[in-house]
């Protein structure tokens, strides 16, 4: 076991952090402004703690320091200063994370890359996604959001007229807004499924299956939000805004959660059945 040279490492750090510190601010206080990045401040923290679970598998390795990790480093400060001279900042925060990348291999080398290959992808949730992609996500998912509530609202026989994405009900107008659209819950639901999954399954087919169930699970989801704001809205209006509608989203967010643990455990269940089932029909042919 090498004695790991954390006094480079920390001067790394300190010069990282002083090199970012405008565009974490910035990150920051968009992380506490914007609902949809909410599980931002939780990112760098299981980060975190992934990598000090992992300590005793780092400092088992001998560090072999990579010079490329020195361009990756500079590759990143050119990504920075091209992003600050366009007012780009999601080039600028990504750069961020591509420098910390850098850092790992130049100190560590391809060995710790790869031991923290899964905490190093998993910052990139800190940053939101670009606003032209948000866009072209959030109006189709405000869409089907409608579509399938007004299905909902029809079979409950409940007088529904869409226009897009805004229902015409007996006492009310919604319109299923961008905050509505689901990409909110989409969000947050992909980045704890992969840390449930690192954390509560070994099978990488399953923690890609859990992963993947987030998409069809927060549109469900975020459709019977809106479903149930229907619902309510026709015995009392006032409970399609305001604190009501609000606690509705984190209400339906859990459930979307509880979905994905129960998915979990069936699919469990069910490969433990089939592979049961393989095991003895092998035993009954010999």
């Amino acid at each position: 076991m090498k004695r790991v040279p954390w006094v480079a490492w920390a001067w790394f750090a300190a010069l990282l952090l002083l090199s970012y510190a405008p565009v974490l601010w910035r990150l920051v206080r968009q992380w506490d402004s914007d609902p949809d990045m909410g599980h931002g401040f939780f990112v760098p923290l299981i980060v975190g703690f992934i990598v000090w679970q992992k300590r005793a598998e780092l400092l088992a390795l001998k560090p072999a320091p990579n010079w490329w990790g020195l361009a990756v480093v500079i590759y990143g400060g050119l990504q920075l200063w091209i992003a600050t001279l366009g007012a780009e900042l999601f080039l600028a925060r990504t750069a961020f994370v591509i420098s910390i990348i850098g850092i790992v291999l130049l100190m560590g080398g391809t060995g710790w890359v790869r031991a923290l290959a899964f905490p190093l992808f998993l910052l990139f949730f800190m940053i939101p996604i670009p606003t032209v992609v948000y866009n072209s996500i959030t109006f189709p998912l405000q869409l089907l959001a409608s579509r399938v509530s007004t299905q909902a609202l029809d079979l409950m026989q409940i007088p529904v007229l869409r226009e897009g994405n805004v229902l015409e009900l007996a006492e009310q107008k919604l319109s299923v807004v961008e905050a509505c659209s689901g990409i909110r819950s989409l969000l947050s639901l992909t980045f704890l499924s992969l840390v449930y999954g690192y954390f509560f399954e070994g099978k990488v087919w399953m923690r890609l299956v859990l992963f993947f169930s987030t998409i069809p699970i927060a549109i469900l989801a975020n459709a019977s939000r809106v479903t149930l704001t229907g619902v309510l809205t026709e015995y009392k209006p006032e409970l399609a805004e305001g604190f009501f509608h609000t606690a509705s989203g984190w209400v339906i967010f859990m459930a979307a959660l509880f979905i994905m643990l129960v998915l979990h455990q069936i699919l469990n269940w069910a490969y433990r059945v089939v592979e049961r089932r393989v095991h003895t029909s092998a035993h009954s042919g010999h």
